[in-house]
């Protein structure tokens, strides 16, 4: 059977031999050369930078606002968005040892720090920036107030840099200055980092490489001062948060037949370094996805949009859910129509390199089949670039801007770019340079979602799917855990219920986007208006109402919290009461230890004042939506346990093998009884949001 064929009527004027020429037209020189061309718009001449609401992001704003211009693209406008603005210029250190002198450059986070030129400061070495190494600091008859504190972080595997950046600033230091110790930037010992710092501006953080670190422990040894854990430079840095500020999100169209239904293209602009992989080179292959069709004389269905966003790396200060912020207020703000009108987004991320041998399409749960079958008919090679061809995955993360854009109703889509080693060596670090581009898999991207933007157009009804979020909510569901049969029962019959109600639907779907082409203009019948309608409604109540997230910021279903917490907190009190029949409490206390370490936020409890701990609690709860943007409301319940974790901890410090840990076994008992009885509650509402699913469902006809 054709590609044609198993597309069905509806776009029988597209030949595979026009598909073709539309792929082929592919231009990658063309890409190659604007994402170099941004490369040059910067605020830190020597490492880059180009954030939100500065400057340097408004150029890189007006330069791709003329390239849609140029491209032939119509409508081509700014969206203005309220943004907090960072700009960073400078930030350098002069330091000598016996081996010489040495200017290190550092790189910033989205804090405010600013000297009149070079000014003499201490530096004091905080091993990891935790509590404890305060403490030593502090028996060794070492201060930090007033001095920069040096420390090394591993953001991926121990804890995020807001945390130890905050405790330095309530210990009075000056600023903070992160050593990435493996997570991020492993590519070279000189690699700098830099991450969104998801908390207040008023705690300066600046990022050094492992190889000048060490370079200034040297220094701090030669000095044969305070143990040789401090040594005096010059400092010389320039960078500051702009409350209030606005950027720009920059937006072209290709004009349709249903000026009312649309398709969204979508990359960032902003970016840490150079950004040449993040994201350049994504912006750059939008805007020559729709060179593509306009060179090819190609007329679509729908209005297909451009956008390229600001402010995707960091956006609105002192809040957890600090990135994506230009998307969010986009689709929150600025269109909010956009909601039953848009039926994708193809978000773009660092699609100019390889993540692996085999590539994926991440979509929201509800599109992951329609992938699925596109993949199958794409006309060329799915192994062109990728030896093991390319997958599918869901649900839609939140690292990137297709998580706002999904939650506001649009069904989402990107390239799959967290997975592989580039997170680890190259992401955010002055190494996204060109010198890991790669021509194969960028020019098989450009072809690759060209051939999903045309399959898309063609559709007369958005396949909107819900099987698979039916076959999630069931496996990540645990009905022992839930401990209530009935309550159990009616949440397994109701997503049981759902699916069988999606199978139909799907069957209809699949009947109208394969059936002839009615004599309207779009060919869209009214039937598939009103069913479509229908779907993005159910699709936009599951994102409000099925949307949850964890402190890692992890897509989890709304009754996986509890459920997650009364698995842990259980496992604890076991670990503690069996300490009483074996006689050995120490290792109770250790094995209760390592289970509440799990639960929501309490790893941090550990490492940091109390604080520390409740600032970053609180501020994901007390705060109001504009702050917390796509994050608002999306977790929910919390068990404060840092005064258990340090009664506990105290009482292995204790000699012998007596700690009594009654009141703290009772206390935790309590807990799980509470997340027990949140468990049965948020299980009960999530079996009536998808009852609300199954009725719309129904409608459809």
């Amino acid at each position: 059977m054709s590609i044609i064929q198993n597309r069905g009527k509806y776009m029988d004027s597209l030949s595979e031999e026009r598909i073709k020429n539309i792929l082929d037209s592919a231009d990658v020189n063309y890409s190659y050369a604007l994402a170099k061309e941004l490369e040059g718009i910067r605020s830190n001449p020597m490492l880059g930078y180009r954030s939100a609401g500065s400057a340097v992001e408004h150029e890189a704003g007006e330069l791709i606002f003329n390239k849609m211009k140029e491209a032939g693209f119509v409508n081509v406008r700014k969206d203005r968005i309220d943004v907090d603005g960072w700009e960073f210029r400078r930030a350098v250190i002069r330091a000598s040892a016996g081996v010489g002198e040495r200017e290190i450059q550092l790189g910033a986070y989205q804090t405010t720090f600013v000297t009149d030129g070079f000014e003499s400061v201490q530096i004091v070495d905080a091993g990891k920036g935790t509590l404890e190494d305060y403490e030593e600091l502090e028996h060794l008859g070492i201060s930090v107030k007033g001095k920069l504190v040096m420390a090394q972080i591993n953001q991926r595997e121990e804890w995020w840099i807001n945390f130890p950046v905050y405790q330095a600033k309530l210990k009075g230091a000056k600023g903070f200055i992160a050593v990435q110790d493996g997570g991020y930037g492993e590519v070279a010992e000189n690699a700098l980092n830099a991450q969104d710092i998801a908390g207040p501006s008023d705690a300066p953080a600046f990022s050094i490489s492992r190889a000048d670190a060490k370079f200034i422990r040297e220094c701090m040894k030669e000095a044969q001062e305070a143990h040789g854990r401090e040594c005096t430079v010059l400092f010389d840095a320039c960078t500051k948060v702009i409350k209030g500020a606005s950027s720009y999100n920059i937006l072209g169209e290709i004009p349709g037949e249903n000026p009312d239904r649309m398709i969204l293209l979508s990359g960032h602009y902003d970016s840490y370094f150079a950004g040449f992989q993040d994201d350049n080179t994504a912006v750059s292959m939008l805007i020559e996805i729709g060179r593509m069709l306009i060179k090819n004389g190609y007329k679509p269905h729908n209005t297909i949009v451009f956008c390229a966003m600001a402010a995707e790396e960091w956006g609105v200060e002192n809040s957890k859910y600090d990135w994506s912020t230009g998307a969010y207020e986009e689709v929150f703000t600025v269109h909010p129509e956009w909601k039953g009108k848009v039926i994708a987004d193809l978000n773009f991320e660092l699609p100019a390199f390889a993540h692996g041998n085999k590539d994926y399409v991440r979509s929201t749960y509800e599109y992951r089949n329609f992938y699925r079958k596109i993949l199958k008919e794409y006309p060329g090679d799915l192994q062109e670039a990728y030896p093991d061809g390319v997958g599918t995955k869901a649900p839609i993360q939140t690292w990137s801007d297709d998580f706002s854009i999904a939650i506001s109703g649009i069904p989402s889509t990107v390239n799959e770019f967290a997975g592989g080693r580039f997170m680890e060596s190259h992401y955010h670090s002055q190494y996204d340079s060109d010198e890991f581009y790669d021509e194969k898999v960028y020019l098989f991207h450009h072809k690759l979602y060209a051939y999903i933007l045309l399959r898309l157009d063609a559709l007369r009804v958005a396949p909107v799917d819900f099987t698979i979020v039916a076959d999630e909510l069931l496996h990540r569901f645990d009905k022992e855990i839930c401990g209530d049969a009935k309550t159990a029962g009616s949440f397994i019959q109701a997503v049981t219920d759902l699916k069988a109600e999606a199978l139909r639907v799907n069957a209809v779907i699949e009947e109208r986007n394969s059936g002839e082409k009615p004599d309207m203009p779009g060919g869209r019948a009214e039937n598939d208006i009103l069913m479509e309608n229908k779907l993005l409604e159910a699709f936009a109540y599951a994102q409000d109402k099925l949307v949850t997230l964890n402190w890692q910021d992890d897509v989890i279903f709304p009754y996986e919290t509890a459920m997650n917490d009364v698995v842990f907190l259980g496992k604890a009190i076991d670990a503690l009461s069996t300490q009483y029949g074996e006689k050995k409490p120490a290792a109770g206390i250790k094995n209760a230890l390592k289970w509440i370490y799990r639960i929501d936020n309490n790893q941090y409890a550990f490492r940091f004042e109390k604080a520390v701990y409740e600032y970053f609690t609180d501020y994901v709860f007390n705060q109001p939506p504009e702050r917390l943007k796509w994050g608002y409301g999306r977790i929910i319940h919390h068990e404060n346990l840092y005064d258990i974790v340090w009664s506990l901890i105290d009482k292995l410090a204790k000699p012998g093998d007596n700690a009594d840990a009654t009141q703290e076994l009772c206390i935790l008992t309590e807990a799980r009884t509470r997340q027990q009885a949140y468990l049965k509650e948020d299980v009960i509402k999530t079996a009536q949001s998808v009852n609300e699913i199954t009725d719309i469902l129904r409608s459809i006809q």
